[in-house]
């Protein structure tokens, strides 16, 4: 059993830091809060390159797209959809896109398996005809849309008829800084003893700075102790196209009015530390921007939440967070305004100082790992809801009732995870991964895979040639001291335990016990026994019921031909009774398990309970195999029919909501054998349909309507996540779809001369 998926890996697209934008640090904000949350390593940037471009990138950056180079944006999705990544979480703005209207970011996400979600930037109330046709576009590609001002969302819903129940509203981040007096901060810039004006952000016309300058002549008149701080490098794109003509005009217009001793520029793009300087030291913070339409600016959320008391012209996001008394509006390009309103706030001290207490208490709630924890449930509803797309177009097709076809012999991924050692462990989509070694677990399972495929007709020389390396890799594994098998072994050949896990040592007796009681080949069968009865002992040592369930069913096969071994007897006596036991102080009501939670291969124990039962005429044994099987049945059957495995992110633990995902192809084949165990047993064929039915979950009938085997490969990928399946085909999983076609072949095979006590696919399931 793999360890169950836990971190949620997650794709930043937009620009990023060192490129001088806002959105590239609100990009580099959001996604550092995240990675605090999850984990740096599931945290990745796509970065948007412009002509500026390519930047010095720190190493989340993983991908870089040129901003007119359309190829770059469909080789961007064929990178993310295949790493593994659950939710790509896109920054739109309009201008850092190519095409028209940015319409290139669409190739890109149009092509993504994973769920999206965008949060605009810009939410225009008049877009253009192709503004529109990419917003309108991008609603429908996107699974949750976040928006940071109510306004937007009120546009989202009315002028582009986007669901109300996929929009996020999530606030601007701000950094969490403490409410502290502006004369701390002074002294670094050496104003102190000053009131301090400040402005910073990208130069540019429509920042509105030359109105503050208008102001300042009557501002110093009644306050000459005031400077004001410009912070800012000209905005790259103005730059380009018009050098600094805009910073020389401000520069000339300051000296006209007689204040440029009072005006300091800042031509530079300060880091956050810096910033946070320069922040702390503003006794009034001023946004004069010019455009109506600014739906969200990350300088007034910075300076708002770090408490400082704002002037600004009423945009539509100064008009939303400022409203109520949280800040000072004025008209859009008035000076005399500006000027009032300054003379106001440096006046009146105590209501200045109100405005700030009001929004440092307003601003805990924007902090970036606020923010975080509201995108992780963005994150999390989107992941639903494109699984929920999945299912409904699955359960939109018409399914046959009858039986799927069972797909043809086709051994070609075990070959290739094989080598003369034995199985590796992992593979990197259907390329073997080398870095993870071996393990006795598959080593076991392969094995039994190997002598199913024996008795069906289906073995070659490389079949055998493997048998024999599996084999071996047991009997290396035995530790001649403890008795007790290893597990896992490093690609060079060096065991990296001296005992390995209960369930390891487990399956090594159930393919061991296998081996020795249905091989053809007697070396293997002779040299199977052996270890078999060297390794057994120790498993009445063990304390986990499902090791006692595969040491039961290796057992079961063992003494099938050594029918007079009275150890081996008088053990699964003991095992039986345990399990037995169990059952007695767990089960009741509607909970029929022997323990107080239901992780993986489950079935097992129920198999193990169903055929030592028979094997030993206790029927109340059989009776609880049986009942136990037809319980995990009803718990793991979906409402339209289809077989629903508990997942192993969470697995079912008593009076709680059981996992549905990630559901693991090794549950599905434990229940395939323990139906058909149960049909040998009872002559129901009821249960052989079940097993049918539990089957075709590898084929596409299951929750998302995906298939996990690949009959290009013969491989079967590892997992059904919530809204993708997972793209590596390890020996787990691959074993666990062979063995269960196998079981399934085997049996209907057998059907003519049935005999329900003596089948082999009874022993070996």
């Amino acid at each position: 059993m793999r360890a169950p998926f836990l971190a949620r890996k997650v794709a930043f697209i937009g620009t990023y830091l060192p490129r001088k934008c806002g959105i590239a640090t609100f990009t580099h904000d959001l996604r550092h809060a995240v990675a605090l949350q999850r984990g740096e390593s599931a945290c990745l940037v796509i970065a948007m390159n412009d002509a500026a471009g390519p930047y010095a990138y720190p190493p989340a950056v993983v991908c870089e797209i040129s901003e007119q180079d359309l190829a770059s944006y469909e080789r961007a999705a064929e990178y993310l959809n295949h790493r593994d990544v659950d939710v790509v979480c896109v920054q739109h703005e309009f201008g850092i896109f190519g095409g028209s209207a940015g319409g290139h970011l669409l190739t890109l996400l149009r092509a993504l398996k994973m769920p999206i979600v965008t949060t605009l930037h810009t939410v225009l109330r008049d877009p253009g005809p192709e503004q529109r046709r990419v917003m309108d576009a991008l609603i429908k590609v996107s699974d949750r849309l976040v928006v940071m001002t109510e306004r937007g969302r009120t546009f989202l819903r009315e002028r582009y008829a986007a669901p109300a129940e996929k929009i996020d509203l999530i606030a601007h981040g701000i950094h969490d800084v403490p409410l502290e007096e502006p004369d701390r901060y002074k002294e670094l810039f050496a104003v102190e003893g000053r009131l301090v004006l400040l402005t910073f952000g990208l130069l540019s016309p429509n920042k509105g700075i030359e109105h503050v300058l208008n102001a300042l002549p009557v501002i110093i008149a009644e306050f000459p102790q005031v400077v004001y701080l410009v912070l800012g490098a000209t905005h790259p794109n103005l730059l380009r196209h018009q050098g600094e003509a805009y910073r020389l005009g401000l520069e000339r217009l300051a000296k006209k009015n007689g204040v440029e001793q009072h005006v300091i520029f800042y031509n530079r793009f300060v880091d956050l530390p810096e910033l946070k300087e320069f922040i702390g030291a503003a006794d009034v913070y001023v946004t004069p921007y010019l455009n109506e339409q600014q739906i969200v600016s990350g300088t007034l959320a910075y300076a708002f939440g770090a408490g400082k008391a704002v002037i600004s012209t009423p945009y539509w996001h100064a008009a939303e967070l400022l409203a109520d008394g949280r800040g000072v509006l004025v008209p859009f390009a008035d000076a005399p305004a500006i000027a009032r309103s300054v003379c106001d706030l440096l006046r009146d001290e105590p209501a200045r100082l109100e405005l700030r207490r009001r929004a440092h208490l307003l601003g805990r709630e924007m902090i970036w790992s606020r923010a975080a924890e509201h995108y992780g449930e963005s994150f999390e509803r989107a992941r639903a809801q494109h699984a929920a797309k999945h299912r409904q177009a699955f359960l939109l097709r018409t399914l046959a009732q009858e039986p799927m076809q069972l797909p043809a012999f086709k051994p070609d991924h075990v070959l290739r995870m094989s080598d003369s050692t034995g199985m590796l462990q992992h593979a990197l989509f259907s390329v073997p991964n080398f870095a993870h070694g071996y393990c006795t677990d598959d080593n076991a399972r392969a094995l039994m895979l190997t002598l199913l495929w024996e008795s069906l007709g289906q073995s070659t020389p490389a079949i055998e040639s493997l048998a024999t390396s599996y084999t071996a890799f047991l009997a290396h594994g035995l530790h001649p001291g403890t008795r007790r098998f290893r597990n896992f072994m490093s690609y060079d050949r060096r065991w990296l335990e001296d005992v390995g896990s209960e369930d390891s040592h487990g399956r090594a007796l159930w393919a061991l016990g296998v081996c020795a009681g249905h091989a053809r080949d007697r070396s293997l069968q002779l040299l199977a026994g052996q270890l078999f009865e060297a390794a057994l002992p120790a498993v009445v040592d063990l304390v986990h019921p499902r090791t006692w369930a595969f040491a039961l069913l290796g057992i079961h096969a063992y003494l099938q031909r050594q029918p007079g071994d009275s150890r081996a007897g008088e053990i699964r006596a003991v095992l039986v009774d345990r399990l037995m036991t169990r059952f007695a102080e767990h089960a009741r009501g509607d909970w029929f398990w022997l323990a107080d939670d239901a992780t993986y291969d489950n079935a097992r124990v129920a198999h193990a309970l169903i055929l030592s039962g028979g094997a030993m005429a206790q029927k109340a044994v059989q009776e609880t195999g049986l009942r136990a099987l037809g319980w995990l049945m009803r718990i793991q059957t979906a409402t339209n029919g289809h077989f629903q495995p508990i997942g192993s992110d969470g697995f079912f633990h008593r009076d709680r909501p059981r996992a549905f995902f990630d559901q693991q192809p090794i549950e599905v084949q434990a229940t395939v054998a323990a139906c058909i165990g149960a049909f040998h047993a009872t002559a129901d064929r009821s249960w052989l349909r079940q097993a049918h039915r539990v089957f075709e979950w590898f084929l596409g009938r299951n929750d998302l309507g995906l298939m996990l085997y690949d009959a290009k490969t013969g491989g079967c990928r590892d997992a059904l996540h919530a809204d993708r399946v997972n793209e590596n085909q390890g020996a787990e999983s691959t074993l666990a779809f062979h063995l269960a076609l196998a079981e399934l072949q085997l049996t209907h095979n057998d059907l003519t001369d049935f005999e329900p006590s003596t089948a082999v696919a009874a022993g070996a399931a």
